[in-house]
């Protein structure tokens, strides 16, 4: 099981909201080696940690590649940076986001790569839709299912499904 995080609270031209862009970015996720499978609702989160920029738009896509997780990896950074994405500041507004949560289990840490998403279990914007769209999922360090980390976090962090 292969599950991609989309995320925008910025609008990349030409599309004219963050909800746009993000539905844009899971279209750019097509390709002949990358297929989405299935895609969660959409959902208003608040910026996490907490602070006074636009809230984001947020889903998680689960996909079908038979690329390794670097390449897949690489692949996601070239859509973010088409749609102007310019790494800088953790945890700053940004036009799209796209994050490798987890690909088929695999527990890597090197410099340029850790799975499952080092902070994915503490992110109620990941959790709730990983949850609708894998709901068999387990952590793969953590062994715990998405409702199981859904039920220890805190409930400061807004989210709110977007009606279809």
């Amino acid at each position: 099981m292969i599950l991609i995080g989309i995320g925008s609270n910025l609008a990349a031209a030409p599309a004219k909201t963050p909800i746009e862009t993000a539905q844009e970015g899971l279209a750019a996720l097509t390709a002949p080696h990358l297929q989405p499978v299935a895609c969660s609702a959409w959902y208003e989160t608040a910026p996490v940690p907490a602070s006074d920029q636009p809230w984001f738009v947020n889903a998680v896509a689960l996909i079908s590649t038979d690329r390794e997780p670097a390449v897949l990896l690489a692949w996601m950074l070239d859509i973010e940076a088409r749609f102007g994405r310019v790494r800088g500041e953790r945890n700053a507004a940004r036009t799209l986001d796209l994050d490798l949560l987890d690909y088929d289990g695999l527990v890597v840490d090197t410099p340029s790569l850790t799975l499952p998403h080092p902070r994915l279990h503490e992110r109620r914007f990941v959790l709730g839709p990983l949850h609708e769209v894998a709901p068999r999922w387990r952590h793969p360090r953590l062994r715990l299912t998405a409702a199981e980390l859904l039920a220890r976090l805190p409930a400061d962090q807004e989210i709110r499904r977007i009606a279809d």
